[in-house]
């Protein structure tokens, strides 16, 4: 197996850290590390930025970020967004300029729908037309990850379903056999689609999904709130009929790689295209919607807290999910520049990252040092599970202070023994 990666400032020393046995990310799920080490002793991996790898594979797994460029208003909602896939189709003609006849190029990168067949596909035949080779002298197929970041890392990876599709029945057989030979498939199910077109499309679907689940409990968080109710207590009443089993709790709002562009890069396919004239509007708005819920928690912030203004402020969690390490398009990325317009005085913890790439600036991971100082106002921001096990006995102890929790991780039982020294908020309670 070789790993290929730019080399660019960001990505270069991680390619001499995976080749000098040192991995370069931080992770909670034991088996990365013990395969990481099974691989060393095999000797079966190596991490490069030379092209010159892709004309040794049989096999071209394609993860390549792809991103969305979005505008926002002021007030953090969306004001537009566009689709650059300028560096993917560079990358598409590299492959195409030095991969082997019979490889399997197999996409797994979420992509606009379409992009196999309108954009990787007729890359790939023009340079095999440089090189004077048959348009049938490779495999193409699609896949997409179904990973989920935590403990479960590899699980997620081994022994999850997967859908797959390829350009042609015979890249369809190609890929199924590959990933035959990753996946648990005694446990767990491959489901082939009619085309490229239908398994891009159900990975943004799926992510639609979901990010409209979370918009939508953002959206009723706020009613909550205006109501005076709880609307954690109201979702785990509804929550007993199976069909509602899903419905979400509210939050900070969505972050992550997926669910923060997915719904817009189906709706710009859908233009771009196949073109049609409107866009998957309910889809792009529930993305709006979560883009402007660290805005609400601020607004909740100055309405029970009031100014911050030379206060000391601690977030607790800069990762945009629990019990992870990454911070890409992280909700507590907009809370804290809003909150650092107004006091400078903040101080940031997580347990999982010790560099805020794009804040620029270091984490403490320290959680008895952070919370042994007075601070006015803490800001439970990630549900990581540390601060659900430690979280009151290290309050109980510390100096008195406001207490928001962003994201329902405390229970009642532990709201009403902090309440005996602090005064807490829980965004989507009423019991302000």
């Amino acid at each position: 197996v070789i790993g290929v990666d730019v080399a660019d400032a960001r990505n270069y020393w991680k390619i001499g850290a995976l080749n000098d046995g040192i991995f370069p990310l931080v992770a909670n799920d034991p088996q990365i590390q013990e395969l990481f080490e099974a691989t060393r002793k095999k000797g079966n991996f190596y991490a490069t930025f030379d092209e010159y790898a892709y004309a040794c594979a049989d096999v071209i797994v394609i993860d390549i970020n792809l991103d969305v460029q979005k505008v926002s208003k002021q007030d953090g909602s969306l004001d537009g967004f566009d689709v650059d896939l300028m560096n993917f189709r560079a990358a598409i003609e590299i492959i195409g300029r030095n991969c082997k006849q019979d490889a399997l190029i197999l996409v797994e990168t979420t992509v606009p729908p379409g992009t196999c067949e309108k954009v990787v596909k007729p890359i790939l035949e023009r340079e095999f037309d440089k090189r004077d080779l048959s348009h049938t002298g490779f495999f193409l197929g699609h896949s997409y990850e179904r990973v989920m970041p935590g403990p479960d890392y590899v699980d997620s990876i081994r022994n999850y379903p997967r859908v797959y599709s390829g350009i042609d029945q015979r890249s369809a057989d190609k890929v199924e056999f590959f990933l035959r030979s990753i996946i648990n498939t005694s446990t767990c199910e491959l489901t082939r689609l009619s085309g490229t077109n239908a398994t891009e499309m159900a990975k943004v679907l799926e992510n639609s999904y979901r990010a409209m689940n979370i918009s939508f409990a953002v959206e009723w968080s706020r009613f909550a709130e205006e109501a005076n109710v709880d609307l954690y207590s109201i979702v785990n009443a509804i929550r007993v009929r199976p069909t509602h089993s899903n419905l979400m709790y509210p939050g900070l709002g969505v972050g992550g790689y997926c669910l923060t562009k997915d719904p817009l890069m189906a709706s710009w396919a859908r233009q771009a295209f196949f073109g049609s004239e409107s866009p998957l509007k309910m889809s792009v708005n529930s993305v709006s919607i979560n883009d402007q819920m660290p805005r609400l928690a601020l607004e909740r912030i100055a309405q029970v807290f009031g100014s911050l203004e030379g206060k000391r402020v601690a977030i607790l969690g800069v990762s945009y999910r629990g019990d992870v390490g990454d911070t890409r398009y992280t909700p507590v990325e907009r809370l804290v520049r809003g909150i650092i317009h107004t006091t400078k005085n903040i101080v940031l913890h997580d347990p999982f990252v010790s560099f805020w790439e794009e804040m620029e600036c270091e984490v403490e991971s320290d959680l008895d040092l952070v919370l042994s100082e007075p601070s006015d106002l803490i800001i439970l921001s990630a549900a990581h599970s540390v601060y659900k096990k430690d979280i009151v006995n290290l309050l109980i102890d510390s100096p008195s202070s406001f207490l928001f929790d962003t994201v329902g991780l405390l229970d009642e039982g532990q709201i009403e023994v902090l309440r005996e020294k602090h005064q807490i908020s829980v965004l989507g309670r009423g019991d302000i």
